[in-house]
């Protein structure tokens, strides 16, 4: 592969016209073990998202971001890393990589991958190394500590996953901390040497092409170095995207992540970013207790990384108070940043069946996703969303998420979001494998299927292209400003101003026909966005689960 300097001279030609164009820009979220099979062993791979991107550009969508396809014992399905610079043989090879991204970029996508630097697999080379004794040269890579007298853990850290945060090994007779599956150790980003290490996997992948990077867990990569006890959670507090089932949401994490340290990382990562023109950054802020003000220190313009997403909008809670309050307090509070939002992912129930439960799924999922992808900020929609997909039931004796097997039945865990896309609803297993999926197809998918959708007008699909292909050609939907307006239960009423332009977006979410008076100057309706409502006599006129678009002065 070319030296990092020849690619960043081929990033500037790429994105020397416009740096910025992660702002509002439309990601694709690609779950690699669910997308497309291409040798008939049942798991997607890299060759089989390379045959789709044609459908995937189709979309109108601007980046597609990859969930982990490295070396990986699979434990957490990629999100346990046993070689950062390289392809796992389930999804192919380097060569397939570069074959993927070379096609993207010939389709004008950009290309963003998963960055799993929080911890890595027991089986990285790094790890083997460092649990050999306590003064090998990597004997500081992780997070180690003594037990306690009588034998226990070192503090009442918990792991996301279940239990106690702290593994014993029996060959260095310590404890070594896991904020996830005992077989995911944390780095210890307190060691220069490991955070030299994270930014060389980065830059490995920035010099293959890579235009960004999704980071995992952004806000775990520090821990308090005294190890500090975390007190229980405030009386009224509620940790966002945690189970109640799980004990985790029981403490006030203020010592295990978001630490402050992270900051001064963050920014050396950005710096390495800077060298690559166009290359950005969207983090995850996982179960933390301050998410605005989180966001708003992680994102500071310029300084850290670009963007960031939370959980807030991947809950159950959907009523109109609650999306206003979430999406108003982020604009109050987070200063220069850039917010990301998402309604899907692999890690939560599908919004069609989360939010959409009970309605009529032809109306809600194209509003649904119209309502993300007109926020400020850069909006993630997830493989499926675009066909309307429900959370798929997965038998207890098919279920493959160890988290879902660890919580069971209360919570059943992430494989209902991760079953195969469905592409032809005539062949077998939906084309997403000549042999057995990992995952089952579900019967109520295939009848959404890409095929039966493709071709059909009105269809969800048909609706969610002629929406994206609207949004390309309003700057103000992807750039601009975004204040709300007061209107009628169940709507949602805001404008979108960049430049000399204002966009009005009034949502209906409910199924009932709603009229909302409008007294905020003149209005020109936007034909083009696939949506029914109207103006007439000073009101939005809203069918249910429909939206209007119009133009202000």
């Amino acid at each position: 592969m070319s030296g990092e300097s020849e690619q960043s001279k081929l990033a500037t030609a790429i994105n020397g016209k416009d740096p910025d164009w992660w702002r509002g820009a439309v990601i694709y979220q690609i779950y690699p073990r669910s997308f497309q099979d291409s040798n008939g062993d049942g798991i997607g791979d890299l060759a089989g998202i390379t045959a789709r991107l044609d459908y995937i550009a189709s979309l109108g969508v601007d980046a597609i971001w990859l969930s982990p396809f490295f070396t990986s014992p699979m434990a957490d399905f990629g999100y346990d890393v046993s070689d950062y610079e390289d392809v796992d043989p389930m999804f192919g090879t380097l060569a397939d990589f570069d074959a993927m991204t070379s096609k993207a970029h010939a389709l004008g996508l950009k290309v963003m991958i998963d960055l799993v630097i929080s911890h890595t697999s027991d089986q990285h080379d790094w790890f083997k190394e460092s649990r050999t004794s306590r003064d090998n040269p990597k004997a500081d890579w992780y997070v180690w500590a003594d037990a306690k007298p009588e034998g226990s853990p070192p503090n009442n850290w918990l792991s996301i996953f279940g239990g106690s945060a702290w593994e014993w090994d029996s060959v260095r007779c310590q404890y070594y901390l896991h904020n996830f599956l005992a077989s995911q150790p944390d780095l210890n980003f307190h060691n220069g040497e490991v955070q030299d290490a994270v930014l060389s996997a980065a830059r490995f992948w920035l010099d293959r092409g890579v235009d960004g990077f999704r980071l995992d867990t952004v806000n775990f990569y520090f821990h308090d170095a005294d190890l500090r006890d975390n007190p229980p959670l405030p009386e009224g507090m509620v940790l966002t995207g945690v189970d109640a089932t799980n004990p985790y949401g029981f403490q006030h994490h203020l010592y295990d992540k978001t630490r402050p340290e992270n900051l001064g990382f963050l920014e050396r990562l950005r710096q390495l970013l800077d060298k690559y023109p166009g290359a950005t950054s969207v983090g995850e802020i996982g179960a933390d207790r301050d998410v605005i003000g989180t966001t708003a220190a992680y994102t500071v313009a310029g300084k850290r990384i670009h963007m960031a997403y939370s959980f807030d909008l991947l809950t159950p809670d959907h009523s109109v108070d609650f999306l206003r309050r979430t999406i108003e307090g982020m604009e109050q509070g987070i200063g220069s940043g850039w917010p990301s939002w998402a309604l899907s992912n692999h890690d939560v129930v599908r919004v069609a069946t989360r939010w959409g439960m009970g309605k009529d799924l032809d109306r809600f999922a194209p509003l649904a996703l119209a309502l993300v992808t007109s926020l400020r900020g850069t909006p993630c929609i997830y493989q499926g969303e675009e066909l309307g997909l429900t959370e798929a039931e997965v038998p207890f004796e098919q279920l493959q998420d160890p988290y879902g097997i660890r919580f069971w039945p209360k919570f059943k865990g992430r494989d209902g979001c991760r079953t195969p896309m469905p592409w032809e609803h005539r062949v077998k297993h939906a084309g997403f494998t000549a042999g057995e999926p990992w995952l089952p197809v579900p019967s109520d998918h295939v009848t959404r299927s890409v095929d039966t959708q493709d071709t059909v007008n009105g269809s969800i699909l048909d609706r969610v292209r002629t929406f994206l292909q609207f949004r390309r050609g309003e700057l103000s939907l992807q750039k601009g400003d975004i204040r709300f307006h007061e209107s009628a239960d169940e709507t949602l009423v805001f404008t979108r101003s960049h430049e000399n332009e204002t966009i009005l977006c009034a949502f209906n979410l409910s199924d009932q026909a709603i009229e909302v008076d409008w007294s905020g100057g003149a209005l020109t309706r936007l034909e083009n966005s696939g949506f029914g409502g109207d103006i007439e006599d000073g009101k939005l006129v809203l069918p249910g689960l429909d939206a209007v678009f119009a133009r202000m002065g």
